[in-house]
């Protein structure tokens, strides 16, 4: 039985609990077996009806992954690994689904709200993070 461990950590952009004015995602942080489910959630910032997901791999940029009007995933384009799902309450918070997690997994996972929904796009310039991106390198167990 393989048991490397893959790091899916979940760091808000300030990497204190809040984005910005208010974003929360939580855990902070997650580390999980190679195999097993993820679930990574995001409250928005009270009456924004935007809601976007971000996977960002180390020394890349964040890549775009679904957008979310209200309840409804408008564009899930970055959404192409069949493993990966996203929802959202009405309104409320999201959660991002991991299923059967992968070393490639291993990535910050960013949430971003607007209130605004006219010409979203997948890239918010405000939102990206200033810091650059390090993950730990994880060892296997013996």
């Amino acid at each position: 039985m393989d048991l490397r461990l893959l790091c899916c950590v979940t760091l808000c952009l300030l990497g204190e609990g809040h984005a910005g004015a208010g974003v929360t995602q939580f855990p902070r942080h997650r580390v999980t077996r190679k195999g097993k489910n993820v679930t990574l959630s995001c409250d928005p910032i009270s009456g924004h009806v935007g809601l976007y997901w971000y996977q960002q791999t180390v020394g890349q940029g964040p890549e775009f992954l679904v957008y979310f009007q209200n309840r409804d995933p408008l564009d899930k384009s970055g959404m192409t690994n069949n493993r990966f799902s996203a929802e959202r309450d009405e309104g409320t918070r999201s959660t991002l689904q991991i299923q059967r997690a992968e070393q490639g997994d291993s990535a910050v996972y960013l949430c971003a709200s607007s209130l605004s929904t006219v010409g979203h796009s997948r890239l918010l310039p405000l939102h990206k993070p200033q810091i650059p991106l390090s993950l730990p390198q994880l060892e296997p167990l013996h």
